[in-house]
């Protein structure tokens, strides 16, 4: 999925404390080409992941944030203009994020399991979405 994000793309990610949020942009950032190692935002609420063609990629963690707009005041619009922007704990700030988004809802199988449920908001992340299922399934 990594490889399909372009600047300007949103990924909203949902889920408990321990869910695989961080995880899932670990490979993320890899498979977009990030040359930087992905840490957990929470204590810093922003890392900023970089490509050999100066992409960027925001990590941002909503979790501590008191409202919306401290996400604001974080400069979400500069995020969104400069790069990808991945938010973990989403659901926190939605009336600060564009309308248009990839929502990706994590939640518990076992231990060693998760469920992924992906829902795009838009039409250019619904095409985002097939082309994943056509690169990660064939079809």
């Amino acid at each position: 999925m990594g490889a399909l994000l372009r600047r300007g793309d949103v990924l909203c990610l949902e889920g408990d404390l321990g869910s695989g949020k961080t995880t899932f942009v670990q490979g993320l950032a890899q498979g977009w080409g990030s040359v930087d190692a992905v840490t957990s935002p929470t204590f810093v609420l922003v890392n900023q992941y970089r490509r050999l063609d100066g992409g960027l990629m925001h990590h941002l963690d909503a979790y501590r944030l008191e409202s919306a707009a401290e996400a604001v005041d974080l400069d979400l619009d500069a995020m969104l203009n400069e790069g990808v922007l991945v938010v973990e704990w989403a659901d926190r700030i939605t009336e600060v994020l564009p309308a248009e988004n990839l929502v990706v809802r994590f939640s518990w199988v076992n231990e060693e399991q998760r469920s992924l449920l992906f829902l795009p908001i838009g039409e250019s992340y619904k095409k985002m979405l097939d082309e994943f299922k056509r690169m990660a399934f064939g079809g």
